[in-house]
This record gives C-alpha cells, structure tokens and sequence, in this order.
C-alpha cells in the first residue's frame, strides 16, 4: 500500500439508479490541506461520506492508513476527523462534556481523555470556553468546537465540509487561519464549492464535477487555468475594432456595441497599459477598462471537457 494516508481506488456510489460518483481515484501521502472543489450537487458529500465511513459505496476501496474501511471500519475511523457541513452539536453541553463525549466515541483510552481534550481547546482557542454551553456560542465558535471534536482523538486525516459556510467575514479568516494550522500536523481534505476558499487555502485540488474527477493537481497548476485572458474596454470615441485589434498582440477582439470590446490576449501584463497609452495619446475618451477572470463555471466546462 505504500505510505499513503489515505487511498480512494475506482470509487463509484449510486442512490437508486443514479450514479451520485463514479470512478473517483485519488491518494493522500502528506500533510496539508487538499481541497475538494466542486458546485453544489457534485458529488462532494457523497465522497467525503464514503471516505468518512458515513456511507457504504457501491463500487471501489477506501484504505486509510493502509486498513480497507469497509472490512475493519472501527480500526480505521480512530485516523479519521470528521466535520460533516451540518456541525454534529449537541446544544445542552458545555463545550468540555461535548469534547469529552467526542473523546469516549472515538473510543480513546480514558487516561487520555483529559490531556486530549485540553488539547482540543487550546488549538481552536475555545479553552475560555470549556464551560459555557454551546447553545451560547456564536456560529463561529460554535464552528471552533466542530473542528475541535473532529481533532480529539489526534487523527492522521481530518475531514471538513464546507467548514466555512454560514460564517461572517471575519470568522472566515478565524476558521480559515486554524484549519491551516491544523494541517501543519495532520493532512486535511476541505470540501468547497467556493473557488476563493480553495485559493486561500489549499495546496492541492481534486475537482469533481458530475460525479467524475475533472482535475487533480497542484494550487499552482489549477491557478493556470483562471488566469485572466480577455479584458472588457469602454471607448467614447472608439477608433472600431480593426484599429484595436491591430494595436497590440492580442488573440482576438469582439464588439459588444459601439463603445464596448473585449479584447483576448495571451499572458502579456503590458497588454492593458499599451490599450491605455493609445487612448490617451488618441483622444478616445476611456471610460472603462474591466480584466476578466475566468468564472468558476467556465473553468469546470474547460475541465470537463478535457475529460470528456
């Protein structure tokens, strides 16, 4: 099995007659946060559920540390922290009884339960709140002791989805900033369908779309594909689109009224200024000068027809 932490071979689920994933195939060998992108109805869940234990595949293996999840799923959830995208909280508790019940599930020897927990507290930063009851916490915090029961028990491999969702600015960059340290230690799957978390956070992305694996790859190969390849100019006195597509080394111009063009161009970071100069030398009178990015939509169908 090699060293991997976590192994997912031809992994393929159907509720009913659809298939929700199929043939998913990925490995996890080190510490960091590997992100899990895909929209809504995807098949993030289903595959983070499958991998958690939740749920019971159709087709394929889960190894987590080498032990096949199907066949010895107890031995192989005590290196698994899960955070499903509905935190499992019981509101009555303090945080400390939540965490130490999270402790005795994970089935941790009782001598260890005190240390671990005090553990948990600290590296959520929840310690001032160890007695105060969960039903009192804000969403953020409340977030926090989510995180904190799916690290109890020292995990090799911590799950977390969508773990941002619901959070106001600032508690984002809070969960954000712990979840990286939480993968200085421990290797970290993130499931999102929002591009920006995955660009804030993750090393490595694994896309999902339909069901199928569209890209697996570094933070750095998957920023390739989005960046910004057209840019929108807004021309008073437009000179027409011969005359800016002539200007500057471009793959195209379009015209999307009299005044309006948007200009394609290969990765040149001169390319806008040279549109601006001629503008100003000319007299056309700019009023606006937008660079587009690619859209997280335009991006899964470039992927996905990569695939296809």
């Amino acid at each position: 099995m090699g060293s991997s932490i976590v192994s997912v071979k031809n992994l393929s689920h159907r509720y009913s007659v659809q298939w929700a994933i199929k043939d998913i195939s990925f490995d996890i060998t080190k510490k960091g946060v590997m992100g899990l992108l895909g929209s809504n109805g995807a098949g993030k869940s289903t595959t983070m559920n499958i991998i958690c234990g939740v749920l019971n595949q159709t087709e394929g293996e889960v190894f987590i540390n080498g032990i096949n999840l199907r066949e010895n799923p107890v031995e192989a959830k005590k290196y698994i922290g899960f955070l499903p995208q509905q935190p499992p909280l019981y509101t009555d508790l303090t945080v400390e009884e939540y965490l130490r019940n999270a402790a005795f599930l994970r089935l941790m020897d009782k001598s260890e339960v005190n240390k671990a927990v005090d553990i948990a507290l600290e590296r959520c930063s929840i310690t001032h709140f160890r007695d105060r009851l969960i039903k009192n916490l804000s969403g953020g915090y409340q977030q926090r002791v989510g995180i904190a029961q799916a690290i109890v028990h020292n995990p090799s491999f911590v799950v977390l989805d969508e773990p941002t969702n619901g959070l106001d600015p600032n508690q984002i960059v809070d969960i954000r900033n712990l979840i990286r340290e939480i993968a200085e230690e421990h290797s970290v799957l993130l499931s999102t369908h929002i591009l920006s978390e995955v660009q804030a956070i993750c090393n490595d992305i694994k896309m999902i779309d339909n069901g199928h694996l569209v890209f697996s790859g570094s933070m750095e190969d998957f920023d390739n594909y989005i960046a910004p390849d057209s840019f929108v100019i807004e021309l008073n006195h437009s000179p027409g689109k011969e005359v800016l597509a002539r200007l500057a080394p471009n793959k195209g111009v379009e015209a999307l009224s009299e005044k309006r063009f948007r200009i394609f161009f290969n990765e040149d970071n001169t390319i806008t200024e040279k549109y601006i100069e001629e503008s100003v030398m000319n007299d056309w009178d700019l009023k606006e000068l937008v660079v587009e990015r690619c859209s997280l939509d335009q991006i899964f169908a470039q992927l996905s027809g990569k695939v296809k």
